[in-house]
């Protein structure tokens, strides 16, 4: 449905929380190098649980290594310096939604080469810096996919009251 891309994520739980949630929502995970921790580091095992398995995780040289396995998809980038809220955004199948390390966020040569209505933000509290990097990503794929109706999702059932 959607691909997640991180740029060089340096946290193992938070990538690890973040193959659960692509396990769960049927995101494919892009992991662009350098990562700041080992791929067997056991943080990330247990941040993901048992979800490894169920998600699709495809590690990459660099960015546009990442891109050249995602011809046609429409790249979104989210930063604090984006002008645009990622609730504006119209999302589509197969788009791509990159996010920085958790430290830094999308340095300005990624930022740079996306139109600017592409750069989108999440609001937050003035004097805030940022977002934990699992919960940004979460909420973005949760709006990119119910904007698709979560499409592929198990719809939830009816609660029916005890007699």
């Amino acid at each position: 449905m959607f691909h997640i891309i991180l740029y060089s994520p340096q946290i193992a739980p938070n990538t690890g929380n973040i193959i659960r949630l692509c396990a769960n929502t049927g995101a494919a995970l892009h992991l662009i190098e350098p990562l700041g921790f080992e791929p067997d580091d056991a943080r990330l095992r247990r941040a993901g649980l048992d979800y490894h398995e169920y998600a699709t995780v495809r590690r990459h040289a660099t960015v546009a290594d990442c891109l050249l396995t995602l011809p046609g998809h429409r790249l979104w980038a989210f930063s604090t310096k984006g002008q645009r809220l990622y609730s504006d955004a119209t999302f589509e199948p197969g788009d791509a939604l990159m996010f920085g390390p958790e430290t830094t966020g999308l340095p300005s040569a990624v930022l740079d080469t996306l139109p600017p209505e592409h750069v989108l933000c999440l609001p937050m509290r003035p004097g805030n810096r940022s977002l934990n990097l699992s919960n940004a990503v979460a909420v973005a794929t949760f709006e990119a996919w119910r904007q698709q109706a979560y499409l592929g999702a198990e719809r939830p059932r009816r609660l029916t009251q005890a007699s």
